[in-house]
């Protein structure tokens, strides 16, 4: 007999692919969507990562595959994604979390700097809900999930270009929900705030620094991967079939500090 929790959360049968899902949030995202019964898709660059990552859900029971792929490049994400509906149908969950972070002062900020940025942190998303999102509606249920962040909001640490793209996919986020969400594809947003992942190494350095930014939340620490889990399980399950367009903070309290 299936229980309420599974009714509620439960993603067997379904299939999900997470971009920058080698490591950091990615990582745990996939975990969680293939821990919860999702067949699983990563797609990032790095292959030494893609493989530890599908090495570790397979050692957790999950169905688990790997695309290599430069998102900073519009035909390797045409190609990514055709790679990923090969090996396990088309997705029913796509979870945008592959992101670039530079971020120099903005009056240092290049034009090419910008556009690698636009190229990875918003027009990738962009291309993968084009190419996926219609067929999700097709069928009748979907799930997008983008994360963004909180330079999405608001402008410190030399929020430069990083923070426009990042505003730029909240606003997407609520633009797939306005021309799916009626035919059963919920799209929302996971805000992060200080998080200790690879891609803010170089911030964890400090302690210092660290140790301020902790401060600033009202739970009084730093933000991990595995924080994201349950709140990517619930908006990739049908518990969360009433909620779309919405920016979910998984911050420890900062933004409404």
């Amino acid at each position: 007999m299936t229980t309420y929790l599974e009714q509620l959360f439960s993603l067997a049968g379904r299939s999900a692919i997470v971009t920058g899902g080698s490591s950091g949030i990615g990582r745990a995202i996939a975990l969680a969507l293939g821990q919860a019964g999702a067949s699983v898709v990563i797609i990032a660059r790095g292959q030494a990562g893609l493989d530890d990552t599908v090495a570790e859900l397979h050692a957790a029971g999950c169905k688990a595959a790997a695309v290599s792929a430069d998102l900073g490049d519009r035909a390797a994400v045409s190609r990514a994604a055709e790679a990923a509906r090969a090996l396990h149908g088309p997705p029913d969950i796509l979870v945008n979390c592959a992101g670039l972070n530079i971020r120099p002062p903005m009056a240092e900020l290049t034009i090419a700097q910008w556009d690698q940025l636009m190229a990875v942190n918003l027009t990738a998303p962009f291309l993968l809900g084009q190419e996926f999102g219609p067929e999700m509606a097709a069928r009748g249920w979907g799930r997008i999930i983008n994360v963004t962040s909180q330079q999405a909001h608001r402008a410190f640490a030399n929020s430069g270009g990083y923070g426009a793209t990042k505003g730029g996919l909240a606003s997407l986020t609520r633009s797939q929900s306005e021309a799916w969400a009626g035919r059963g594809v919920c799209s929302n947003a996971l805000c992060p705030g200080f998080v200790i992942t690879p891609l803010t190494a170089h911030v964890a350095a400090d302690p210092e620094l660290t140790a301020a930014l902790a401060a600033r939340t009202m739970i009084g620490r730093n933000g991990l991967a595995d924080d994201f889990a349950g709140a990517a399980v619930f908006l990739a399950s049908p518990a969360a079939e009433y909620v779309t367009g919405q920016t979910i903070y998984v911050d420890g309290g900062l933004s409404a500090a």
